[in-house]
């Protein structure tokens, strides 16, 4: 595609933190959902601080409501504990959901707090999948609009570019948000 070529260009090398430990980006991503980037880094050191360790056990052992006294919602931490509880009984396999392919988008939206939109920002930023485009991201949607000049994109005219950029979907995902990004820096230069 030249336009995503000249775009790759004039960006160049994106850098994206990588969270290989599937149980805390699960974590990390619930306490990430309708709040802003400072928020969540700041919820998630108190987190670390508090659990030492984010996994099945701290989780559990800390409970619902030390876990909303580190500053996210009840019905985050009962989803976070959910999560927690079902990975140490067994009823939630994580994995055999890094082995599977697209249903592990389905198999992870099975959990409570965790829709299609974070299950694919978890393929994207923790399983590190090179063919993740979500239709239902905004930036995204943002970018290509500004890349492509559209006024608006539809589900048929996303899906004309997911097929375009597929298997690469992830780095065609990363490129038009960090466009939109630099567009804004140079704008109020």
């Amino acid at each position: 595609d030249k336009r995503m070529a000249e775009v790759i260009d004039h960006i160049g090398h994106v850098e994206r933190k990588v969270d290989t430990d599937l149980f805390s980006a699960v974590v990390h991503h619930i306490v990430g959902q309708q709040i802003s980037t400072k928020a969540q880094e700041t919820i998630w050191q108190r987190m670390l601080s508090a659990l030492g360790e984010v996994n099945a056990e701290t989780v559990l052992a800390a409970g619902v409501s030390k876990l909303q006294s580190l500053g996210m919602t009840f019905r985050k931490a009962e989803y976070i504990t959910d999560f927690a509880e079902k990975i140490r009984s067994g009823a939630f396999n994580l994995e055999s959901v890094k082995h599977m392919s697209d249903a592990a988008i389905r198999e992870l939206s099975s959990l409570k707090g965790i829709g299609v939109w974070t299950a694919e920002m978890i393929l994207l930023f923790c399983m590190q999948r090179q063919d993740v485009l979500s239709c239902d991201d905004l930036a995204i949607q943002r970018g290509l609009r500004m890349v492509y000049h559209h006024r608006k994109i539809d589900r048929g005219l996303f899906e004309k570019y997911r097929r375009r950029f597929s298997p690469y979907g992830s780095v065609a995902s990363l490129y038009p948000v960090s466009y939109t990004h630099l567009r804004a820096h140079e704008t109020v230069l």
